[in-house]
C-alpha cells in the first residue's frame, strides 16, 4: 500500500504505522498495538495522543483500560477538504505578500512541444488582462495544430484577457478567424518578420519562442523588461494597419 498520502496529510512514520495497525486489529489496547507494530510502548502512546488530536483515532475506557480504534477511512477526505478551506482563507494574504515582495528577475527555459505548451499556458496564468504577441509564424500552427491554438484562445477569452496579435502574412486566414472573436484584434505583416520566432508579453512576463522541429522557449519575468517589450510592440503595432 502506498502510504505517502498519509505523510502528505501530516502524519509521521510512527503515526502511520500505528494507524495502519489499528486498522488491521480493530478496537485494541495499547499492548496489542505495541506487539503488532513492533514499536516501543512510549512511541505508540505518543502516536495515540497525536492521532487523537488530529482526529484520526478515538478511544473508549472499558473498565480501567483504554481501547483505541481508527475513524472510518473515508472520513480522511474531510481532513483534506478542511485543509483546503483553511488554505483558501489565507490565499489572498499569501498572494498580496508575494506581489509586494521585491521581485528578482527570473528566466526559465522550456523545451519540446510539451514544454512550449506549458510556457504558453503560463502566459495566461497572470493577473494581467492584456496579452500582446508578435511574430506568430505559420510554423507554430504546423507544429501545434489548429486544435491547440483554438483551445488556447478559447481559454484566453474565457479568462477575459484581451489580445492584440501581430502575425506573419502567411497566417492571414487564421487572423481573419480570430478577428471574429471577442477580446481579439489581429493584424498581419510580412515586413522583416523572422518566420520561426514569436514574442509574447502578458503582465510582467515575456515569452520568446523559437518554433524549430524541436521548439523551445524562454520565459523572462521582470516588470521593466516586460514594459520595454510592450513599448516595442506598441511601436510596431502602430506601423501596421
Amino acid at each position: 500500500m502506498d502510504t505517502s498520502i498519509l505523510e502528505d496529510l501530516g502524519l509521521t512514520g510512527a503515526e502511520i504505522k500505528v494507524f495502519l495497525t489499528l486498522l488491521e486489529l480493530g478496537s485494541s489496547t495499547a499492548g496489542k498495538v505495541v506487539e503488532k507494530s513492533g514499536l516501543q510502548n512510549a512511541v505508540v502512546h505518543r502516536a495515540f495522543h497525536s492521532l487523537a488530536q488530529k482526529g484520526f483515532i478515538t478511544s473508549i475506557l472499558e473498565g480501567k483500560v483504554n481501547h483505541y480504534q481508527t475513524v472510518e477511512p473515508k472520513l480522511l477526505l474531510s481532513f483534506i477538504d478542511e485543509k483546503k478551506e483553511r488554505l483558501q482563507k489565507i490565499l489572498p494574504e499569501l498572494e498580496a505578500t508575494r506581489i509586494n515582495a521585491p521581485q528578482k528577475p527570473q528566466a526559465s527555459l522550456f523545451q519540446g512541444i510539451r514544454g512550449v505548451k506549458e510556457l504558453l499556458n503560463l502566459m495566461l496564468d497572470t493577473h494581467s488582462k492584456e496579452y500582446y504577441a508578435y511574430g506568430g509564424p505559420l510554423r507554430a500552427h504546423e507544429l501545434f495544430g489548429d486544435f491547440f491554438w483554438d483551445s488556447f484562445h478559447r481559454q484566453r477569452i474565457h479568462k477575459k484577457i484581451k489580445a492584440q496579435l501581430l502575425f506573419h502574412a502567411k497566417l492571414r486566414w487564421w487572423a481573419n478567424q480570430l478577428n471574429k472573436r471577442s477580446l481579439t484584434t489581429v493584424k498581419t505583416t510580412s515586413k522583416d518578420f523572422e518566420e520561426l520566432t514569436e514574442t509574447i508579453i502578458c503582465g510582467n512576463r515575456v515569452a520568446i519562442i523559437i518554433y524549430l522541429d524541436k521548439p523551445f522557449g524562454f520565459l523572462i519575468e521582470e516588470p521593466q523588461t516586460a514594459k520595454s517589450y510592450r513599448k516595442f510592440f506598441e511601436l510596431i503595432w502602430k506601423q501596421n494597419k
